[in-house]
């Protein structure tokens, strides 16, 4: 028998990953009462179904029984039925904003701000998350992202590593991402706006990612972006890094970075340890500015 805790941060997504799971497989139950989960996992050893893998939904609605999951996993682990812990997670900001769009109050909260809440949850699930065998920051997953990471982790079964890497494209004109970890300039390119025919293209095109690489100094930053990543990547996992965002500018977010951030996300798409995507955050912004 497969049991896995899914847990986190109220406002992560729990709920869509648990109908996630029932599409993958999982028999799932959300909030169950803390002190049933040992007899919930009894009762599933013992009945004559053919299910064989569980899911449990459980998070800060479990009000102050939340105090006991600690014991109750240490003796489920003791007796050989340790679960696997899935932890979702997202940045205060996003959490804020995703409380404000669906103007709903954090359970914790009460009549004060939503950040009070968040900042409660974070300390009560502390000891939850380091104990944590998969987390997944769902702060830039799109549903289909969430699905993927899922699939990796309870389908393929995957070396999971706990790190989502989000490559991103943009214009410098219209300013820095502020979350990117890295950011890296390559205004150094000839720049396709000035050639005939390609300026209303962006690097998604052919014609704009064979003038970008015929340069031999494309080829070279690659290489050395992918090498220096390559190094990097392991080190931010064991420190325990879950978003890492590699930001990669040009002037106006269009053709260079574009170009780039797609070869770039090509060469580490054969990585099976991590999670990847990629942004244009500003690939269609001349093209609203006219």
């Amino acid at each position: 028998m497969k049991l896995v805790i899914l847990t986190g941060m109220s406002g992560a997504g729990k709920s869509t990953a648990l109908k996630m799971m029932e599409d993958i497989g999982f028999y799932c139950v959300d909030n169950l009462p803390i002190p049933l989960i040992e007899k919930f996992v009894e009762l599933s050893e013992t009945s004559k179904e053919e299910l064989q893998k569980f899911a449990v939904g459980i998070d800060i609605r479990s009000g102050n029984s939340f105090s006991e999951l600690e014991e109750v996993l240490n003796r489920l682990d003791e007796s050989g039925q340790a679960p696997e812990i899935l932890f979702l997670d997202a940045e205060d900001a996003v959490l804020v904003k995703r409380y404000k769009e669906t103007r709903r109050n954090h359970p914790l909260s009460g009549g004060r701000r939503v950040e009070s809440g968040i900042v409660m949850e974070r300390e009560k699930l502390a000891h939850l998350r380091k104990r944590a065998d998969y987390i997944i920051d769902t702060s830039r997953l799109l549903t289909r992202d969430l699905r993927a990471e899922l699939e990796k982790i309870f389908v393929r079964q995957q070396d999971y590593k706990n790190l989502f890497i989000t490559i991103l494209s943009f214009g410098f004109k219209y300013g820095i991402p502020a979350d990117s970890d890295l950011v890296f300039d390559v205004r150094f390119l000839p720049n396709p706006y000035y050639v005939d025919g390609l300026r209303t293209k962006s690097g998604n095109d052919k014609e704009v990612q064979d003038y970008v690489l015929q340069f031999e100094e494309a080829h070279l930053f690659l290489n050395k972006l992918e090498d220096m990543l390559n190094f990097l990547i392991p080190k931010y996992i064991t420190e325990g890094k879950n978003q890492l965002v590699v930001g990669i500018g040009c002037t106006g977010g269009k053709h260079r970075s574009v170009t780039l951030a797609n070869e770039l996300f090509k060469r580490l798409s054969v990585k099976s340890e991590f999670g990847l995507q990629i942004e244009h955050r500003d690939i269609d912004k001349d093209a609203l500015r006219k």
